[in-house]
């Protein structure tokens, strides 16, 4: 998963922050001036990054409460610099205008950067209640920089003018970007209009905020394990796992499943015990569903109402063709065809899984049907009957910290970049670990990584990739800052953290986003790195993931915990023949998140509860009663704690298309390491960044535009012949 380093509503947050941090303090805009004589000596946040590598976050001088008032002073200077390129007596072009606000705020959005790190992954009750403070204010002002009417005018001056074609590309597409983003953000509505919408956009993000809160309430809790009995069939990595949390969380000598994905999918894989499977399942799947104080309930439709009015207000049918609109489906249509040829042979292995398990199920247990709790339970043992293989023969070899240096190393087959520790930076846990990246052949500094590997209390689930800090050459030779952030289980002292096979492509996922920002190499920082359509910017990560099984990371990587021997021939060849199992769960399970996000956003400003249209939906889709969703809609961040994936969490399946097309040119050349389509990737997909329309970047790179074959293929579902 992607997340923006700063999460505002889509669109517009890119253009609120759109600066990066100076890179020593030398090159300075009016805010860094202006902050030198008042705010820089009191507040840590506001000033200049500052230290080797370009200069680094302060997250060692980080106060909780610094943060109201760096926030307040930042925009302040933000809206001093942007009513000084308003007023500009001087005709505008793109020099005076576009430049200018490209180089505007960087103070607030170094602010914002660590505001919204800490939002993430160091929440505390003291955080939150300034994050519910903040959440209007801010939104506020992103409304008010759009709505600047002498603003605005000047940008269209710019973007209409005919002196726009002697630019360069990239400042051609800088200028496109900044307008119709503006545009799509209201700044032709009239006076009335724009104050209706800064109304809706402000009560949005008091709500994102609050289901965001809500939903890491309920991750906060866990199930207690009191004796050896409720351990039965569990691995000993497992095991160890979670007694270190029950000890964690003042239970020493039980063991604690946390209500989070990374510790609840492997208790449900090997558990024998179905009644606790059950349990553990059930707090799961009714995150922010309890009826309590922090059900998100009655939080959906209210904001499925705003966005529905919001995109009326804007001229768009529906949010969903709002948000698609420059995305590369551009119309929901478009994504919604897509997932619907997929979802019929999804289903119909979903089928064939099933009729595979019960009689597993009927031999265990004397079950006639599969519930949900049991379907990860089952499928294991028949993997390990029809292939015979289980994870627990995997999870021996795909250890974490091996498993980041076979990432380092395709890294450097695929891109030439090097990866080398670096101690003593300061981080905002000790659990962080930095590495600088380099240019192997020339030793040119790239950029610096971070990673944040740990689960914690305070920290939201999942994984993601975060930019603390976009390249640019605008001003200076800025470097970029990126981060991957996962929540696997920390093992007791000493004790190695071993990772299942779909956490191990997990994590080379979010690496493939890391890497995509750490190639970029344009001008501007709006257009760096990962900030490309939300259906694009998926496709280098789901790519990333094809190195993960290649031979040449297996055999120096996948090495036994123990032994450090490396994985049997004959384990890579079954995980290799077991490679397309359980894709119909797989597939149904995402699937189903995404048609009904699409489906919610596509009833427009029809009053929707929650969970009777799930239910409703679900049953008109036929989904296999056997499967819930992937994120149900309490708990769906992706949709409801910001505007990020919402209409969008299709985009998935829409970037599976260009990478499976993808990785079909490395293989119909010499494999995966094949150095001139590598090249070419990084030529025309991970360099450019928005620089270039991602339509005519996977086409310059692939030679033609991506089907849905390859798709079919690599999930081995039938192959349409349309």
């Amino acid at each position: 998963m992607f997340t923006f380093s700063n999460r505002l509503s889509a669109g517009m947050m890119a253009l609120l922050l759109t600066a990066c941090t100076s890179p020593d303090g030398g090159n300075k805009s009016m805010t860094d001036s202006a902050l030198d004589a008042k705010d820089q000596k009191n507040n840590t946040l506001l000033a200049p990054w500052t230290g080797p590598h370009g200069g680094l976050p302060p997250f060692d001088r980080v106060k909780v409460s610094d943060f109201k008032a760096a926030l307040e002073t930042g925009m302040e200077e933000k809206r001093a610099e942007l009513k000084a390129i308003a007023e500009n007596p001087e005709a505008p072009n793109f020099e005076n205008t576009i430049a200018r606000l490209e180089d505007s705020g960087r103070a607030l959005n170094r602010v914002l950067t660590v505001y919204h790190i800490w939002s993430g992954t160091m929440s505390s009750p003291e955080f939150q209640a300034i994050e519910k403070e903040m959440a209007s204010p801010l939104a506020a002002f992103e409304d008010e920089i759009i709505q600047n009417e002498k603003l605005f005018k000047r940008l269209e001056a710019v973007y209409q003018s005919p002196a726009l074609k002697t630019l360069s590309p990239e400042q051609q597409r800088l200028a496109w970007k900044y307008y119709t983003e503006w545009v799509r953000a209201g700044a032709k509505l009239d006076a009335a209009d724009k104050q209706k919408l800064s109304a809706i956009n402000q009560k949005l993000a008091k709500a994102f905020t609050t289901f965001r809160q809500n939903l890491l309430a309920d991750e906060s809790t866990f199930i207690l394990l009191e004796n050896e009995k409720d351990l039965a069939g569990l691995p000993d990595a497992l095991i160890k796992s979670a007694a270190a949390a029950a000890e964690t969380h003042g239970a020493k000598g039980k063991w604690a499943i946390t209500n989070t994905r990374s510790s609840v999918e492997p208790f449900l894989t090997y558990s024998s015990r179905a009644d606790l499977r059950e349990k553990v399942w059930r707090a799961y799947v009714n995150r922010g569903d309890n009826g309590d104080s922090h059900d998100n309930n009655q939080l959906i439709p209210e904001i499925l109402q705003l966005r529905a009015e919001r995109a009326k207000l804007l001229g768009y049918e529906t949010h969903a063709h709002w948000r698609l609109e420059n995305a590369m489906a551009r119309t929901p249509e478009a994504a919604m065809a897509l997932m619907q040829e997929v979802w019929k042979p999804a289903v119909a292995r979903v089928r064939e899984e099933v009729k595979d398990m019960l009689p597993l199920a009927q031999r265990e247990e004397g079950r006639k049907v599969i519930e949900p709790w049991d379907y990860r339970y089952y499928a294991e043992k028949v993997r390990k009957q029809k292939y015979d293989l289980s994870e627990n023969e995997v999870k021996p070899y795909f250890q974490l910290d091996s498993l980041r240096e076979g990432m380092f190393w395709v890294a450097g087959e695929l891109l030439g970049f090097a990866f080398a520790p670096v101690e003593g930076l300061p981080v905002a846990h000790p659990d962080v670990r930095v590495w600088e990246v380099k240019d192997k052949a020339s030793g040119r500094f790239i950029g610096l990584w971070y990673f944040d590997p740990y689960a914690r209390e305070g920290k939201r689930s999942g994984a993601w990739m975060n930019a603390y800090r976009s390249q640019e050459k605008f001003r200076g030779d800025v470097t970029t800052i990126v981060s991957n952030n996962s929540n696997f289980i920390k093992g007791a002292p000493g004790e190695p953290v071993l990772i299942s096979l779909s956490d191990a492509r997990t994590l080379f996922h979010e690496f493939g986003h890391a890497l995509h920002g750490l190639s970029s190499n344009v001008n501007y920082p709006l257009l760096a790195g990962t900030a490309v359509p939300r259906d694009y910017v998926e496709f280098p990560s789901q790519l990333l993931e094809e190195w993960l099984l290649t031979p040449q990371v297996l055999s120096r990587f996948a090495l036994h915990y123990k032994t450090r021997k490396p994985m049997p021939e004959a384990l890579v060849a079954k995980i290799k023949k077991a490679s397309k199992f359980n894709q119909g769960f797989e597939t149904v399970e995402y699937l189903a998140s995404a048609l009904v996000d699409m489906k919610f956003h596509l009833k427009g400003a029809q009053k929707i509860d929650p969970d009777a249209f799930e239910k409703e939906t679900l049953a008109e889709l036929g989904m296999p009663k056997e499967i819930v969703m992937r994120h149900r809609p309490t708990q769906f961040a992706h949709v409801f704690a910001s505007d990020g994936y919402s209409a969008g969490y299709y985009s998935y399946l829409w970037a599976d298309t260009l990478s499976a097309s993808a990785f079909e040119a490395f293989m119909e050349a010499k494999g995966p390491y094949d150095k001139t389509v590598a090249e070419r990737l990084k030529k025309h997909v991970l360099s450019v960044g928005n620089s270039v329309d991602p339509v005519e970047g996977f086409r310059s790179f692939r030679g033609k535009a991506p089907g849905s074959a390859a798709l079919m293929r690599k999930r081995g579902f039938p192959v349409s012949k349309n």
